[in-house]
């Protein structure tokens, strides 16, 4: 017997939107995104990136001898798990200027995720651009020591 219904008796009904498995599942992204940073922070904060053989070198510092934007990243997040603002402001600022960005991004992601709306927020382009702009702005700053020597890491 032929039939238009495509249903079967053993699909998997999906869940509605107010129930709690219903919002596990949705935050299931944001979740998996928690824990990994979480695991690697932790990782971070108990492995120093300041004693040699952890952790590679930056490969365009290595081949170029120049600080790309995230040099010294490393060694900021594991100055921030040890709570130390000014160690991690003196090896990456634009770091330590980002992180509450993202911090709130995901939190954002997390709520919306949660409302069954994972993706109603577009950032406009020129918001993308001006970050675009700023990290190249802070990539040759960092190398040029005449205009901001303490950018270094």
């Amino acid at each position: 017997m032929a039939s238009s219904d495509h249903r079967s008796p053993t699909a998997v009904p999906t869940l509605a939107p107010g129930t709690h498995r219903g919002i596990v599942a949705r935050c299931a992204g944001p979740a998996a995104v928690a824990a990994a940073a979480v695991g690697a922070l932790a990782v971070l904060a108990r492995v120093d990136p300041n004693a040699p053989g952890h952790y590679p070198t930056c490969p365009f510092l290595f081949l170029t001898g120049l600080y790309c934007p995230g040099c010294g990243a490393l060694r900021a997040l594991h100055d921030l798990t040890q709570l130390d603002l000014a160690g991690a402001w003196g090896m990456n600022p634009l770091l330590v200027l980002v992180l509450p960005a993202l911090v709130a991004a995901w939190v954002g992601w997390t709520v919306r995720s949660a409302r069954g709306r994972p993706r109603s927020l577009v950032v406009p382009a020129r918001w993308i651009n001006a970050f675009l702009v700023l990290v190249l702005v802070y990539w040759v700053a960092r190398n040029v020591p005449a205009l901001a020597p303490w950018l270094a890491p």
